[in-house]
């Protein structure tokens, strides 16, 4: 699952000042009328106003999968007269997305029309006619054994590896796992060494199953993360709390330097230029919280805890979709979102572009404002990260993911202004913990 944490943060207004960083390049909102669309070209007129609120979920209801408290001892005794289904940790980040709505309007794992429409359109067909996106297969495979042992029964208990009843899977259904045309259409190869290929789908079994999901309890990890992990409708409760008018979202895999923060401020800027009174950020990584990069009183703390696959365009349209759901209304995107490099050959596996022109085009997106953004650089004239300005290219410096990653295995540190000491020290103990074994190399995700 994502291994750091998201921040649901109000950000300072643009009288308080944060580390400098990136420059951005805004895409006017799509419900914005063409009369005002050439005006904000220049720049938005203060007054403007759009609609203002959080978004719809999905199919318009956020879909919530957990049993009420005095119905789960029932349910626990159910599962013990129903043929059972081992999870792996991989299955139960998924039963967990599905439970608390980030995958709105879905009601379990997937029957083979919705797969389909999954692996083929990248979106859903509701009973009214209206199209959800849904781009990522949110799928359950068993094999030969579990399949005969299901035999006729319409429902099945879900258990952890300790045969603790984790869910009851209803009405289900039992249809062929084509591993390859899954493969190829998620990720757009099927070259061996695609991390969640590797783990959940080559050595899974030949089947899927799909059904409705009751899942018995709350999904916990027992970390120490917990109480971190808030789902689409607490989130939704905290921004109305906030009186939030517009939540964007951004997310990154890499720990948040200072040249994000800038961009951060920069697009509540202009979000508050164009007539919105109080945007609210909804961000990934932790680590912003240390030294005073961003406000610690005014964010609120969440992991998305969704497994990642690092399958480029094909999924940041889940990321962008299950943020929907969580209230959010405008998404930043950036550099080759959720790519990877290619497992075999020295180059990228997607175009570095792709991801925020797919987002754009996506069908089931078109009530989400893509914000896409240009890449910071450490400018060595100003000892601290701010917009690259092309006209003086020889004073900036571009320290890439995997330059940072590299930086951090080796306990050297980066130039002073590039990242608050609290979450570079983060960093360096995350490698330092690891044994030799896993910290071998990988494949790289390609930095955003």
């Amino acid at each position: 699952m994502a291994t750091m944490a998201s921040l649901f943060l109000k950000t300072p207004g643009p009288s308080q000042s944060l580390p400098k960083t990136h420059k951005t390049h805004f895409v006017l909102p799509q419900n914005l009328p063409l009369s005002w669309r050439s005006k904000y070209r220049a720049g938005p007129p203060a007054a403007a106003r759009i609609r203002c609120g959080l978004i719809e979920p999905d199919g318009g209801k956020l879909v919530e999968l957990i049993v009420e408290e005095p119905q789960r001892d029932l349910k626990r005794r159910q599962t013990l007269s129903l043929p059972q289904i081992k999870l792996s940790k991989i299955d139960i980040q998924w039963v967990h997305v599905l439970s608390e709505g980030w995958a709105s309007p879905l009601k379990g794992f997937m029957r083979e029309s919705e797969f389909l429409q999954t692996l083929h359109f990248n979106s859903l067909r509701l009973g009214d006619g209206s199209v959800v996106n849904m781009s990522v297969p949110i799928v359950l495979a068993i094999d030969d054994s579990n399949k005969n042992n299901i035999g006729d029964s319409s429902s099945v208990a879900l258990v952890d590896d300790k045969d603790n009843p984790i869910a009851i899977l209803n009405d289900v259904e039992i249809y062929k796992h084509n591993k390859e045309e899954r493969t190829a259409r998620t990720w757009g190869t099927t070259a061996p060494g695609l991390p969640y290929a590797e783990q959940a789908i080559t050595h899974a079994g030949n089947w899927l199953i799909g059904g409705d999901l009751e899942v018995i309890e709350p999904i916990k990890y027992h970390d120490g993360l917990d109480r971190f992990r808030l789902s689409p409708a607490e989130l939704r409760d905290e921004f109305t709390r906030r009186n939030a008018d517009a939540v964007f979202a951004f997310q990154l895999r890499n720990p948040v330097h200072n040249g994000h923060a800038l961009l951060m401020t920069d697009t509540r800027r202009r979000l508050l230029e164009m007539g919105y009174k109080n945007p609210v950020l909804l961000l990934h990584p932790l680590e912003v919280l240390e030294d005073g990069v961003l406000d610690p009183e005014t964010t609120v703390v969440s992991i998305f805890p969704s497994p990642m696959h690092y399958a480029g365009p094909t999924e940041v349209q889940w990321h962008a979709k299950a943020r929907i759901n969580a209230g959010a209304n405008f998404y930043i995107v950036g550099r080759d979102p959720a790519g990877m490099g290619h497992p075999l050959e020295k180059r990228d596996l997607y175009d570095a572009d792709h991801g925020k022109k797919v987002l754009s085009m996506a069908p089931g997106l078109e009530r989400l404002n893509i914000l896409p953004f240009k890449v910071a650089a450490y400018d060595k004239t100003q000892n601290g990260m701010a917009f690259f300005d092309p006209s003086r290219p020889q004073d900036f410096l571009f320290i890439s993911g995997t330059k940072m990653r590299a930086l951090a295995k080796n306990k050297e540190s980066p130039p002073d202004g590039f990242m608050c000491p609290g979450g570079w020290k983060v960093l360096v103990d995350y490698y330092d913990s690891l044994t030799p074994s896993e910290n071998v190399r990988v494949p790289e995700p390609v930095p955003v």
